[in-house]
């Protein structure tokens, strides 16, 4: 494995075996055993939530097959990162699995990372924490987290607000620890530059939902294939909280994009029909398909494995070419 990537702030025991400072995204009913040990024999980190298994008894058989799978290679691998929604019913038993499969790397989602800090730090695991606005990045820091992923505008399904140019210098001002990107990331170029901008990693995940490994239909697949970035409905009206989900999902269930009800709560969306975060009641809008601004870099179905070195030799060149032209052609 030819590594291109190297970072003071990640473990070296972890940046050595990366091809790329790249995640792939964890994202609901898509990342699954497939997606995530092909990109991890790929060098990127594979991230799963761990409620895409459908029990804690199936999600202790994923890691134990993630596990063996990526043993049997003769080279490292990127670390597979399942991810635990803190405000699910069965974040405590979630959590307490993957203690017990010692995992080295783990994401907090939808909530605070104090109540899974301590037991993860206790296996050495390190822990990053989504966060959406600088509140929260210093609750998280406060927690003990170990780095901060910025939910940005432009992520799919879930979103934060703020402008990933503001948002990332405005973390590193106040924090001098792992800061992992997500949302608009399209390709190696936009790679690049977040790292350019003070990112150690950088999260991807809608071209990964166009991957033939991913647990994602065929017929969300076309629709990313046919979809763009002015596609993409921010809106609260499928489970309380705002995510960007494709307009092309929305028609196909019947519904008037243009009509949609903004003004559903939280708790009355799980109560009509299941919340994003607690993943309790009815799954009414199981047709209702996210994804990010970065659809528009979706062009055809891939393998994993292919779409990560795509990445990587965009990357490679836009490194490359910053080099050569890092001075303003008048300074020349």
């Amino acid at each position: 494995m030819t590594t291109l990537y190297e970072n003071g702030r990640l473990p070296s025991t972890l940046s050595s075996r990366l091809t790329l400072p790249l995640i792939a995204a964890p994202m609901a009913d898509v990342s699954g055993v497939d997606l995530v040990t092909t990109v991890c024999r790929s060098g990127i980190i594979g991230a799963f939530p761990t409620t895409n298994a459908r029990s804690v008894e199936e999600l202790d058989q994923w890691l134990a097959r993630i596990e063996h799978d990526l043993a049997k290679l003769d080279q490292p691998v990127a670390p597979h990162c399942p991810t635990l929604m803190i405000r699910h019913r069965r974040f405590k038993d979630d959590l307490a699995c993957i203690v017990r499969h010692r995992v080295e790397i783990a994401i907090t989602s939808v909530g605070s990372p104090a109540a899974a800090v301590d037991a993860l730090h206790e296996i050495g695991c390190l822990v990053l924490a989504d966060i959406a606005s600088l509140h929260h990045a210093e609750k998280a820091i406060e927690a003990g987290a170990d780095g901060l992923i910025l939910l940005a505008a432009g992520a799919g399904g879930h979103t934060g607000w703020a402008n990933p140019f503001a948002f990332v210098r405005s973390v590193r001002a106040i924090f001098d620890g792992p800061i992992v990107l997500a949302g608009g990331i399209t390709d190696g170029i936009s790679l690049a530059a977040a790292q350019m901008l003070g990112c150690d990693l950088a999260c991807m995940g809608t071209r990964f939902i166009a991957t033939r490994e991913s647990m994602a239909s065929a017929t969300y697949r076309q629709m990313l294939l046919e979809s763009t970035l002015d596609d993409i409905i921010l809106t609260s009206a499928f489970w309380g909280l705002n995510a960007n989900v494709l307009r092309s999902s929305i028609v196909a269930v019947g519904l008037d994009p243009s009509k949609l009800d903004e003004s559903v709560s939280e708790r009355h969306a799980m109560q009509r029909c299941g919340s994003i975060r607690s993943g309790e009641g009815p799954p009414r809008w199981d047709n209702i398909w996210c994804a990010g601004h970065s659809v528009s870099g979706v062009r055809s179905i891939m393998g994993a494995a292919d779409l990560v070195k795509e990445i990587a030799g965009e990357y490679e060149a836009a490194l490359a070419n910053a080099v050569c032209t890092r001075m303003w052609p008048a300074q020349r």
